[in-house]
């Protein structure tokens, strides 16, 4: 199986659109010259672009690869997915975008300092730079690898021209360039996506043999209500792990936050949030469609060791009588590993420049700190391709990268909700929080890998298969459970229970590790107080929640203060704060409206 002419000619365009979307950005507008412009767009995207390029960005080619193959080797109990994404996108839109966007903010991390000081935002900033750089590598190489396995497809060719391509319009073109080249790069993964499915349907005998197959095989799942969270999957580990999951990627992830500041208005904001829920629920439907669409065709024969390399065969087989479609399947996979990619050089340049450069630089000009951002985003391109030759020669270890991504979303979950839902949270409560929260994510993680590992492969010849849940881009640990086998286990217990622990429930862990660890240090080390706290930065759930109490009591419980009127706080009065505060005790915060 090889590709043919009309297939190269497709990848091939799909690499100069994105080129040319990069371009056009470049040469048009204000031709990235301030870092508003290229970090946040100016400020003046619309709902549609933002809501497509966060679909995009949560999309990965991993994700893509991942998903039918779960289905195809365990049932459509992953499915249940999808109700997580109700609470996942409702609780962002309506608690974490009205803080982000009235604060003005550039850098997600940037409300860690506000919230607390400038350690915790660097703590959080570093935190989040080595969760994407170690990331980065992995979802380019791996895509490769598996199309250089199934089609003979050049390895480093693909790696290249996917990795020099997304420097190259994301250095030009600046966040607008990477939106919209989103937008173009989804409705290039619907369309290969849809077409492997209607002629892989219609191969197998139509939707319903499809179904009828997947029925006999037992591969459609009914309702897992098993409360066990050492169960890979069951509907509490999908439906409520899975709320922490999308918490972490929709709420706090600075590839995501930034899509919501680019907006023209907080409205646009929300309603972008509102947009991706169903276009998710269809990504989902698509991947599990897939999935049984292959098992229909080869029941439980198909004889390969991975699932990178899975649907591949399964594509090119399918499309082996049909030029150009294997290269719109191709188009798809590496779509989703542009858009991701792409993600991560612009929110890493943005947290590297607004969070450890400008702090420090304050006397820079706004044309240098442009070319800077450009530069960053030029050498974090090249830090990518290095991650992938490194990727490359891990083997096995491969995998633990991916756990390490999902590790770490959760404890910077934890971090952002003990600033914002608990006011009397404190700096030295937050630092010791967040070490605690890694500390408990890399014992899990590493422990779970380690236990994996000690267990002798079986002589049986059976399907091994990583599971990769959909959620492919910058939170989740798509490949955290390791090599798991189809044959029965005992059950862990003790210390081995909690490396057994579902993947779904790692951010839900270790966010509450956070959260306790954080406000036990903060209780014993001198609570904050309703003065101190810089206006803005907490979201009044607990005052919501407990309105019942007189408000002296809710005053001393720190439940009064509000998160203010939808106009974004004046910086310069946010910032005058905490120094008049220091100085002379209260003082009143002016709030002016949100000038461009």
């Amino acid at each position: 199986m090889h590709f043919t002419t009309p297939d190269y000619v497709i990848f091939a365009l799909l690499l100069v659109a994105s080129t040319c979307i990069g371009l056009f950005y470049a040469l048009s507008g204000g031709r990235q010259r301030t870092t508003q412009e290229f970090l946040l767009a100016d400020r003046s995207m619309s709902c549609l672009p933002v809501s497509l390029s966060l679909l995009a960005t949560f999309q990965s080619a991993v994700a893509i690869l991942g998903a039918p193959s779960e289905i195809y080797t365990y049932g459509t109990q992953y499915w249940f997915l999808g109700v997580s994404y109700f609470l996942g996108l409702l609780i962002p839109a309506h608690v974490f975008i009205p803080v982000f966007y009235r604060l003005r903010l550039t850098s997600a991390y940037e409300y860690l300092e506000l919230r607390f000081n400038k350690t915790v935002r660097i703590m959080g900033t570093v935190t989040f730079i080595f969760q994407m750089v170690i990331y980065m590598g992995v979802v380019l190489y791996a895509p490769a690898l598996a199309l250089n396995a199934v089609t003979g497809f050049d390895l480093w060719g693909a790696v290249l021209a996917m990795g020099l391509v997304c420097t190259l319009y994301t250095t030009l073109g600046g966040l607008k360039a990477v939106i919209w080249t989103d937008v173009f790069q989804t409705i290039v993964m619907f369309a290969g996506q849809l077409a492997v499915i209607i002629v892989g349907a219609h191969q197998a005998g139509g939707m319903g043999e499809v179904w009828r197959k997947a029925m006999n095989g037992s591969r459609i799942a009914s309702l897992d209500l098993n409360p066990d969270p050492t169960e890979r999957h069951t509907f509490w580990t999908l439906g409520v792990g899975g709320v922490f999951l999308m918490l972490a990627l929709y709420g706090v992830n600075q590839a995501q936050v930034q899509r919501y500041l680019s907006s023209r208005t907080e409205r646009e904001a929300v309603m972008s949030c509102y947009v991706v829920f169903p276009c998710q629920q269809v990504v989902l439907c698509l991947g599990c469609l897939m999935g049984l669409v292959m098992f229909a065709r080869y029941g439980e024969e198909m004889a390969v060791s991975s699932c990178l390399q899975m649907v591949l065969y399964f594509v090119m087989d399918v499309f082996r009588d049909l030029p150009g479609l294997p290269g719109l399947f191709v188009a798809c996979l590496f779509s989703g590993a542009l858009s991701t990619i792409s993600s991560a050089f612009n929110s890493l340049a943005t947290v590297t420049m607004e969070d450890l450069i400008k702090p420090y630089c304050p006397a820079m000009t706004e044309a240098k700190a442009t070319l800077l951002s450009k530069g960053l985003a030029l050498a974090y391109g090249l830090v990518c391709l290095a991650m992938a030759y490194i990727a490359s020669l891990m083997g096995s270890v491969l995998q633990a990268a991916f756990s390490i991504f999902g590790m770490v979303g959760g404890p910077l979950l934890g971090l952002f909700c003990l600033g914002m839902f608990f006011p009397w949270a404190n700096s030295t409560g937050a630092i010791v929080g967040l070490v605690a929260g890694l500390a408990m994510a890399f014992w899990i993680g590493i422990g779970n890998f380690v236990s994996r590992m000690a267990v002798p492969t079986p002589l049986l010849p059976i399907i091994n298969a990583t599971t990769m849940p959909l959620h492919g881009n910058m939170t989740t640990a798509v490949m955290t459970t390791l090599i798991t086998s189809i044959t029965a286990k005992p059950k862990p217990t003790g210390v081995q229970a909690l490396y057994n622990l579902s993947y779904l429930w790692y951010s839900a862990h270790n966010s509450t590790t956070v959260v306790i660890v954080g406000l036990i240090v903060s209780l014993l080390t001198g609570p904050m107080k309703e003065k101190d706290l810089t206006p803005g930065t907490v979201y009044p759930v607990l005052g919501n929640l407990l309105f019942f109490l007189p408000e002296r009591y809710r005053e001393k419980l720190c439940c009064v203060t509000p998160l203010g009127d939808p106009v974004c706080l004046d910086m310069t009065s946010i910032k005058n704060h905490r120094v008049n505060v220091e100085k002379k005790g209260d003082s009143p915060l002016t709030l002016t409206p949100w000038k461009n």
